[in-house]
């Protein structure tokens, strides 16, 4: 059984040993979040174009505002969008707006706030020395310059950017495409009344969830009973996509037959076991191009391992290189006692108290408590090296990447 950082790692380096580069397609800028960017954005001209200003205030010559009080004569006005058409001579200064070219001849702005205006004779009240409150021409990038390389995920920031250079569409990876299949005699479809002893596919729909957080598409394929037909067709239409995640049937129950349909088609197994709580009998495998991951049932533990090991599979497969778990320090709010030797994630919530990150464990009744992990926005980490933590410890905490 490996240890859940041994698992990530045979995850990165199977997927990446198989995958090659994936097809690009062209995608409308505004609808660009989340894709991976598949060629390089290159800036169109210098950025800023021109002496940008920061502030509101009056664009002057340095040399004329080196001692305070000067007064100088305003001959103009240049606003965003609209430039000075003249040129600021010694005595003189132009009133400017934040984000409007700085005049010919001007070299700081001097802010409004530090000014008195009396007509066209403005009195400066703070000295100015050159490069004041101005951006300069080319600061930000130079024409032909990369801002962005491939293998970048596009967001906000991103999209902004390549709108800024003019870009209309972007070339991008196709996104993989991942099967989702749940297990169980006892799930039932979500719009379905279920029986005293049913519980609906909230499985799936957390999944597709997951993989849309990810970057991926998701495909929907229901629910499988426990018969070994009926759950090797079903297996066999999700082995046709990128990735297959099974949710259910992975344990050592008489039922739990997903193992066994998945050697029979030729699976080759990379661990089906983990060291963590919840979680612990997870699968990943490989058949034909296909990359499997059988996930424990129980709502928690499918979120939990479809984090850690699946996430990483879909950075690769998407074009870019697999993000590192992005676990954080936060200080304990209580003690923590774990008996199992397991690396432990256990639901939690993270809230900032004098400015720095607290952590509380949250009561759960096991891995089936999806009530408890919607008050939780973190994953309490308790590895399997110390099991016991006191009040005001600092520890690892993993973020719900759709919370925090």
């Amino acid at each position: 059984m490996l240890a859940y950082t041994e698992a990530r790692a045979k995850v990165i380096e199977t997927v990446s040993a198989r995958c090659g580069t994936p097809p690009s397609e062209t995608v409308a800028v505004a609808e660009a979040l989340g894709r991976v960017l598949a060629e390089p954005v290159v800036a169109d001209r210098d950025y800023p174009p021109f002496d940008r200003s920061t502030r509101d205030g009056f664009a002057v010559r340095a040399a004329d505002a080196g001692a305070v009080p000067a007064v100088l004569r305003c001959i103009g006005e240049a606003r965003a969008g609209a430039a000075f058409a003249g040129e600021v001579g010694h005595g003189q200064c132009v009133q400017i707006m934040t984000g409007a070219p700085v005049p010919r001849g001007a070299d700081a702005v001097v802010m409004l706030e530090h000014t008195a205006v009396a007509g066209e004779r403005v009195t400066l009240h703070r000295a100015a020395h050159p490069g004041q409150n101005l951006v300069p021409r080319g600061s930000e990038a130079r024409a032909g310059q990369v801002l962005m390389r491939p293998g970048l995920r596009l967001g906000f920031a991103e999209l902004a950017l390549a709108a800024q250079v003019g870009r209309a569409e972007l070339g991008v990876f196709r996104r993989p495409r991942v099967a989702i299949l749940s297990t169980g005699d006892e799930v039932v479809p979500v719009e379905a009344q279920p029986g005293p002893f049913e519980i609906r596919n909230s499985n799936s729909i957390a999944l597709s969830a997951q993989v849309r957080l990810a970057g991926a598409e998701p495909v929907l394929l229901g629910n499988a009973p426990d018969r070994e037909d009926r759950l090797q067709q079903c297996i066999e239409r999700g082995l046709r996509e990128d990735v297959l995640v099974l949710s259910g049937g992975v344990s050592a129950g008489k039922y739990d037959l997903v193992e066994a349909v998945l050697e029979r088609l030729g699976t080759v197994a990379c661990f089906d076991a983990v060291r963590i709580r919840p979680g612990r009998p997870a699968v990943f495998g490989v058949c034909g191009e296909t990359f499997v991951f059988g996930l424990p049932g129980n709502p928690v533990s499918t979120m939990v391992t479809f984090e850690l090991f699946v996430v990483p599979a879909l950075d690769l497969l998407s074009g870019m290189p697999a993000r590192p778990l992005a676990t954080f320090r936060a200080r304990l709010a209580a003690p923590v006692r774990q008996r199992a030797e397991l690396t432990h994630f256990l639901p939690a919530e993270v809230r900032w108290e004098a400015g720095e990150p607290v952590v509380r464990e949250l009561p759960w009744q096991g891995s089936g408590d999806i009530v408890a992990l919607v008050q939780a926005n973190a994953f309490l980490l308790v590895p399997e090296t110390r099991l016991e933590w006191e009040a005001g410890e600092w520890v690892d905490v993993l973020p719900r990447r759709d919370r925090l």
